[in-house]
């Protein structure tokens, strides 16, 4: 199965919710970063709830979270767009701990507790929208809940897992859903779902049970009515033509540093993990196209 988002309504309107399955993307990442097994959740965790907000975007706005805990791994960067394409970087790939107290991957002992989740929205406007909270719980799915309660006044519901194989290290499933009450939501309602959340069993092992998204919607939502479907791809937007415009970018003055000193240049894309290698005939060719 590959992975998809699907955009639906429940409580006769009152709601909307949106669940993915990321277990091929989440799983990519794994390969391209490296990440250990602790590392491979909280990134997966934080890359699913990026798609799931760039589907509430259109056209060609895009956005990106960043979280930044505190935490042996760094800092945590997701980008998406309203398309369903989506990538993300991790600082430090190599984190694994025990299981917590509760089974699962302590992915808040990771992340940190002492910093910020931000969010930048490119909406085509003058200046981006920027928002930020501080992290509550380093678990991810709680603190987007409180983002958007915080910054976006919108009482939400965030679930995201990974179930990462525990020898091997590979993704075995991952997902999430985020549940969003409109205004006039009636109290009957909230309560319904507030009980069936608490219920519901963890994201990655329905994913990992086969439910599909449509079948996690259902689980939570009275009579859904579906509203789109959406694939969800990995894309980067690094590539040789735009590296070569940023080296030429340099000017002429660094460009014959790299030249005399280096003999080249290599340019990483933190992304996607791609290394561009100039050698000196190609650096000599930018000056002259100077």
């Amino acid at each position: 199965m590959s992975d998809y988002m699907i955009r639906a309504t429940g409580f006769d309107g009152n709601v909307r919710i949106f669940a993915a399955r990321t277990t091929e993307i989440v799983e990519e990442l794994r390969r391209r970063h490296d990440t250990w097994n602790t590392a491979t959740a909280a990134l997966g965790r934080t890359l699913t709830v990026a798609t799931m907000m760039g589907a509430m975007l259109k056209g060609d706005e895009h956005l990106s979270v960043k979280i930044k805990g505190g935490g042996p791994i760094g800092q945590i960067v997701a980008e998406a767009n309203a398309k369903g394409e989506a990538r993300a970087t991790i600082t430090n790939p190599h984190v694994h701990f025990e299981l917590n107290d509760k089974g699962k991957l302590d992915v808040a002992r990771a992340v940190g507790t002492d910093g910020f989740l931000y969010v930048t929205k490119d909406l085509g406007l003058r200046e981006p929208y920027q928002g930020s909270v501080p992290i509550v719980s380093g678990e991810i799915g709680e603190d987007f809940s409180y983002y958007f309660v915080v910054s976006e006044q919108t009482p939400s519901a965030v679930g995201v897992g990974v179930l990462v194989h525990p020898d091997e290290g590979y993704v075995l499933a991952s997902g999430g859903f985020i549940l969003q009450l409109l205004p006039g939501t009636p109290e009957a309602a909230i309560a319904q779902i507030e009980q069936r959340i608490s219920h519901l069993p963890q994201v990655s092992r329905m994913i990992g049970e086969g439910l599909t998204p449509e079948q996690i919607i259902a689980k939570i939502v009275d009579d859904p009515k579906f509203l789109s479907r959406m694939n969800i791809t990995f894309a980067c937007t690094c590539s040789e033509e735009k590296v070569s415009n940023m080296l030429i970018t340099l000017g002429k003055d660094e460009l014959n540093h790299l030249i005399e000193e280096q003999e080249g240049a290599e340019v990483h894309c933190h992304f996607c993990n791609e290394r561009y290698y100039f050698d000196k005939l190609a650096l000599e060719q930018f000056l002259k196209e100077m």
